[in-house]
């Protein structure tokens, strides 16, 4: 039952060929034949969860017109408040009361049914795409039976969660690229919303300049159907979904920009996406390049000279969270105490720069509807050799390289599943659009997804799911 889309599964339970309790048991027996390996959750509730999907079927026998996610299992990034759990942030000690409170986006999915089944792994206060955690555990990317690599952060869980099985939703944040990335390196979907679509608040903050709230889903579907139960402009996710299945490739204009992400690649990634592109050439009829020099510019602007991010990050820590910074380990502790005070001359400017070249951003989309960049351009290195604190900077480095100028100049963009590399890791295509354009983008994304085949059938089974006894 849970191999099917979210939309089929919950027309299934409305029409009681199974119950809640049912779809759950199953979610949590597969956390409990993965859980140990892969280590997806920092909590399991597996006691709350079952409870949550026996009111679930209460409100189903009830109820024609139950929410949309009624019984649906999800797993939530711990940097998000939900009532009566604890919430770390990815650091070693708890959080004050006031973060164990709903989020936004957990209060709007519990309206709409959904279950938490519990908190997933993160990097530290969400500081880096890497994925690791030395205080709690690193999730094991499912890709590689016989090495621990790592699943891309910072919402490192999450992805892991929806190929374990236990999560059919999974919410994670995406400040310069933490659903994006891990979506691609665990080969699911992952969306950067339009900064602003949603609010963040009840999220423990990176930077607030650039945060968005969302979540990873195994397909496009289901993460249009997400969308569509948790935007406050719908109130009905089937006729969205229905509305951007008419979505055609003909017509759209598609761009690769001509910039460093490309260059810096890994040849055997670029060759598996070249091959896509050609393929949507062909079904689309347009296909151009562009200069995209301005996401170079974002790129030194993000992660270079200026430091928006560890300057936010570390005042949050100062006010809300004193003593904090102490404690964190050194990958993150280090580059957070590298942050200015917001009234530093540097952090002005780099908010000017931000938003003068965020008003530039619409240069990219004079000919192209979508801006086509790998979600990834490296394979998933091994969790040990990212013990060197140099070695890990120089792959955090390139595993944000694509994703973070996209947030950097305020567009919204989504990661999808397209082949594996000669590792036999997960490839994403990152489609890009307008910020503004979230619906158009899932659209389009929606028609490649139909094009090239869906996650499950295009990538097949992970190997430690492949191989998993049982």
């Amino acid at each position: 039952m849970l191999s099917h889309s979210i939309a089929h599964i919950a027309s299934a339970l409305r029409r009681r060929e199974f119950s809640a309790v049912e779809l759950m048991t199953a979610a949590l027996s597969q956390h409990g034949q993965f859980g140990d390996r892969l280590q997806a959750y920092k909590l399991c509730d597996e006691e709350r969860a079952l409870e949550s999907a026996r009111a679930a079927d209460q409100v189903l026998a009830g109820d024609d017109h139950a929410p949309p996610l009624t019984g649906i299992p999800m797993s939530v990034k711990d940097l998000y408040g939900v009532d009566g759990l604890p919430t770390f942030a990815g650091t070693p000690r708890q959080l004050p009361e006031k973060w164990s409170q709903d989020a936004w986006l957990v209060a709007r999915l519990r309206e709409a049914g959904a279950i938490t089944v519990g908190k997933t792994h993160m990097v530290e206060m969400a500081f880096g795409g890497v994925g690791i955690n030395p205080n709690w555990a690193t999730p094991w990317n499912p890709w590689d039976d016989d090495t621990h690599r790592i699943p891309g952060g910072s919402s490192s869980g999450a992805g892991v969660s929806l190929w374990e099985g236990s999560a059919l939703i999974a919410l994670g944040s995406d400040t310069g690229g933490s659903i994006r990335i891990p979506a691609a390196l665990t080969g699911t979907v992952g969306q950067r919303t339009t900064r602003g679509r949603w609010p963040t608040e009840g999220v423990v903050p990176l930077s607030h300049t650039f945060d968005t709230v969302g979540a990873l889903t195994r397909t496009v579907e289901d993460s249009i159907y997400f969308f569509g139960c948790v935007d406050p402009e719908y109130d009905n996710p089937l006729r969205l979904l229905e509305q951007l299945a008419g979505t055609e490739l003909a017509g759209v204009r598609f761009a690769i920009p001509r910039c460093g992400i490309w260059e810096d690649c890994e040849s055997d990634i670029a060759d598996v996406l070249k091959g896509v592109l050609s393929r949507l050439s062909g079904r689309a009829g347009n296909l151009l390049e562009i200069d995209g020099g301005l996401l170079d510019e974002a790129f030194e602007l993000s992660l270079g000279r200026r430091r928006i991010a560890s300057t936010e990050c570390l005042a949050f820590l100062e006010n809300e969270l004193p003593g904090w910074l102490n404690i964190l380990h050194p990958i993150v502790g280090i580059r957070v105490a590298q942050g200015l005070t917001t009234d530093h001359p540097e952090y002005q400017a780099a908010l000017a720069d931000h938003r003068r070249m965020a008003g530039q951003a619409d240069q990219l989309f004079d000919e192209a509807d979508i801006l086509v960049l790998p979600s990834n351009i490296i394979s998933p290195p091994s969790v040990a050799d990212l013990a060197d604190l140099d070695r890990y900077g120089e792959a955090n480095a390139a595993i944000l390289r694509p994703t973070y100028p996209i947030s950097a100049l305020g567009l919204t963009a989504i990661s999808i599943p397209v082949g594996l590399d000669r590792n036999g890791m997960p490839i994403g295509l990152q489609l890009v659009a307008p910020g503004g354009k979230d619906e158009a983008l899932l659209g389009v994304a929606l028609a490649v997804e139909r094009e090239l085949g869906t996650a499950s059938q295009s990538l097949g089974r992970p190997p430690v799911l492949r191989n998993g006894e049982g």
